[in-house]
């Protein structure tokens, strides 16, 4: 029961937290907007803090003391936090809902459909556009189908009342626009769950590794599962960087607030490719060990710090894939779909893991009956192939980056107004001003 509701609201509070910080910037206000650019790393720097204290010092009491002081110090810290969030309702910008996203989406393919058989009108001037100018979204030659959502037909208005039309027949140009952008990012999305595939295996398979080398430091035995705060410590180590000389860098050399989204995307991913390269070299000479120490020999002669490249490099992949998902996912979402924008990203996660899963079971029988019928991924690692397999994550994430290059060159963001980049040269201001 516990776990489900640990599940329950992470769910809920993972896909609404950056969703509502990224509304506490102005839009409008181009200081403002672009000091989100370090709110995305900040966000994810705090997150990463609390990670570390989980795989060292939670980890640590609960081994000497008890599991329940774990249990217990994540309650009472939980609480505080929710007492520190309430303490500041008073100052938060809040934004009124617009209505069910996926119900909007449902709208505008369900009035497609109907009218497929339709011709679009040769001046899409002509289509259907209710929304105030302030807030309206031009429309785009992409997926046209969803434009003969907005073609006006008999029956759209109900007779004898002046009212909006059914919005499951007609919509507006800017509804069909919204639904255009969500739809555009499913291919950047596809293109990133290899990367949390290959996290998947980073904190599992690792962890495994650790265990049967030389751990100790001085006369401090570091506890197998606590070696993943290499990995925690790299996310920091990058995130701090980036922020303090990377952003800064490239605002005076580009005059851009750092890397795009896409750009910091495309980083993660040649990062964790390198990494499971990395991870293979390293298990080869770890196997290679194992082979000359004997079956019998439970803690190898080679020291766990040999782990510790994988770990950077997939460390700080994540630390650029994360802020990168999460940068696009929330600036490339219309208004109201941001929360939904956030958790399609927060799918990426779940897909990878679910991912890993599989790839594992399909490795495991399809090597089967090699390497002495213990196959690459064996029970006792000592026996299998390990490095076969970070070979074939290596592989994969190549082709995964090639494809993501592709959707990448592919998309096309949305530019600000004209207006908008106006006021950017006259005000001429940087983020720093306020972070």
């Amino acid at each position: 029961m516990a776990l489900y509701l640990i599940a329950l609201g992470t769910g809920g509070l993972k896909s609404s937290v950056s969703g509502f910080g990224t509304d506490q910037f102005d839009e409008k206000d181009e200081k403002e907007k672009s000091q989100m650019a370090y709110f995305f790393s900040r966000f994810f720097f705090f997150i990463s803090t609390g990670t570390l204290m989980a795989v060292t010092v939670l980890v640590y009491l609960q081994d000497e003391v008890g599991r329940s002081w774990g249990y217990g110090i994540c309650s009472v810290s939980m609480f505080v936090a929710i007492l520190i969030f309430l303490s500041g309702t008073k100052r938060y910008r809040y934004k009124k809902s617009l209505g069910s996203p996926i119900v909007q989406i449902f709208q505008v393919i369900v009035a497609a459909i109907n009218k497929r058989k339709m011709e679009p009108p040769y001046n899409v001037e002509l289509l259907y556009e209710d929304t105030p100018e302030a807030t309206r979204i031009h429309h785009t030659d992409q997926f046209h189908f969803l434009d003969k959502a907005a073609i006006v037909a008999e029956g759209d208005f109900e007779r004898n009342t002046v009212s909006a039309p059914n919005p499951w027949k007609l919509c507006s140009v800017t509804r069909v626009e919204e639904v255009k952008m969500m739809v555009g990012l499913l291919p950047i999305w596809a293109t990133t769950i290899i990367f949390w595939t290959t996290y998947a295996q980073m904190i599992t398979f690792s962890v495994e590794q650790a265990s049967t080398m030389e751990r100790s430091m001085g006369g401090f035995q570091i506890p197998a599962g606590s070696v993943t705060v290499f990995f925690v410590a790299a996310i920091l180590i990058t995130l701090a960087v980036y922020d303090r000389l990377i952003m800064p860098f490239w605002k005076k050399w580009k005059g851009k607030p750092g890397f795009t989204n896409l750009q910091r995307i495309a980083i993660g991913l040649v990062l964790s490719t390198f990494g499971m390269a990395a991870a293979a070299v390293v298990e080869k000479k770890r196997l290679a060990v194992a082979r000359a120490a004997g079956a019998t020999t439970a803690t190898l002669p080679i020291s766990v710090f040999l782990l510790i490249p994988q770990f950077f490099l997939v460390g700080s992949g994540e630390a650029f894939i994360y802020t990168g998902q999460l940068d696009f996912f929330i600036t490339q979402s219309p208004k109201g779909m941001k929360t939904m924008s956030t958790g399609l990203f927060l799918t990426t996660l779940s897909l990878g893991f679910f991912v890993s899963s599989f790839l594992v079971s399909v490795v495991k029988r399809v090597t089967g009956g090699s390497n002495d019928g213990q196959g690459w991924l064996a029970d006792n690692i000592n026996h299998g192939r390990l490095d076969c397999f970070y070979g074939l994550l290596a592989v994969l994430g190549i082709i995964n980056f090639v494809l993501y290059l592709v959707c990448a060159v592919w998309y096309k963001p949305r530019k600000p107004k004209p207006a908008l980049q106006m006021e950017t040269i006259v005000n001429g201001s940087s983020a720093e001003d306020k972070c």
